[in-house]
């Protein structure tokens, strides 16, 4: 980077499973987006062991979380307390933590707006989108949750603000493109003929779902697969095959692929009733776009298609830069963090 490192941005996005970190120049315009593995439930060493593993960046860090709900800690402010002290220690003192609706806060103030910072990535997201591409639909599907956001006239319009509001919403859908299990889909799929009961094991993903129909986007599965084995076609069939009670070879591949379709369906079909909830409150306008962000984004440019709606990729608004929309989708969150402490 030629940018005077003093002067650079450093946007963070602090989860319980990835971390992610966008760097903006002065001037906006975005230098590199990178993600992480961080299983921060297993401990802050874990924080440590992701930050080493992007490239070196020097500048002042802005950041959002939702690390906070890992269960290292008792609750979220104690989780917000306790990570805003960890990043403070580690990207410096003037870090500043986003907190919604609130604004930036200083590292320091972080544990006096907890419900203002827990959680609030898709408001950062959904804000910068905001303000740079008119009304429109954030629709995040990451690997392991869904958002789904409606902003209007430069404004985030949300029902529900914390985890639970969000949840009985709409806004907020435990199911993601990678790391949700498959027994969270549905209770049975079909097979053979028969609805056939999912077993209540972690056998499979929607990692093994979307390889098998082909939509999983690299490097979107950082976590080991449930059985720690090989994450190829044939080991994704084999897990998936094992939820209807089924091994492949008796079984062909055709129906672990005829299955993985089908479970994608479910899926989908859940989120486009969240999406139909969020949208029936009103508040934005019928050719507002969808907007895309997330590494299962695929899903919501489907989504746009079934609502009727036009559908924008969230990198391309964010990024200025054609060679880092891809990037910047994945990482949505930590680019809008960024572009919003520039703003």
């Amino acid at each position: 980077m030629n940018a005077s490192t003093g002067n650079l941005i450093l946007g963070w996005d602090v989860g319980g499973a990835h971390l992610k970190r966008a760097v903006l120049a002065p001037d906006g315009i975005l230098l590199s987006v990178e993600m992480a593995a961080c299983p921060l439930w297993q401990g802050l060493d874990r924080l440590d062991t992701a930050i080493a593993a992007l490239s070196p960046a020097a500048g002042r860090s802005v950041v959002t979380m939702t690390g906070e709900l890992t269960d290292l800690w008792p609750d979220r402010a104690a989780g917000v307390a306790g990570l805003s002290r960890a990043l403070a220690e580690r990207l410096g003192a003037d870090t500043l933590i986003y907190a919604g609706r609130a604004g930036f806060v200083p590292a320091a103030d972080a544990p006096d707006h907890p419900a203002d910072v827990a959680s609030a990535n898709w408001h950062a997201t959904a804000a910068a989108l905001a303000r740079m591409c008119g009304d429109g639909v954030l629709v995040d599907v990451g690997s392991t949750t869904t958002d789904i956001i409606k902003f209007a006239g430069t404004q985030v319009n949300f029902a529900g603000y914390s985890d639970a509001g969000r949840l009985e919403t709409g806004e907020l859908v435990y199911s993601g493109a990678a790391r949700t299990p498959v027994m969270a889909l549905a209770a049975t799929l079909p097979f053979r003929g028969r609805q056939v009961p999912l077993m209540a094991e972690h056998f499979a993903t929607t990692a093994d779902i979307h390889r098998l129909t082909g939509d999983l986007p690299e490097g979107a599965d950082l976590y080991p697969a449930a059985d720690g084995g090989e994450k190829t076609r044939e080991a994704s069939a084999r897990r998936l095959l094992r939820m209807v009670g089924r091994d492949l070879g008796p079984c062909a591949m055709a129906e672990a692929e005829a299955l993985a379709a089908f479970a994608s369906e479910v899926q989908l079909h859940r989120l486009h009733g969240a999406l139909a909830q969020v949208l029936s409150t009103g508040g934005v306008a019928a050719e507002a776009p969808l907007v895309g962000a997330g590494v299962g984004r695929f899903l919501a440019a489907r989504l746009a298609a079934r609502a009727g709606r036009p559908y924008r990729d969230a990198g391309e608004v964010l990024s200025g830069a054609p060679a880092l929309a891809a990037a910047a989708s994945d990482c949505a969150p930590a680019v809008a963090v960024a572009r919003l402490a520039i703003d």
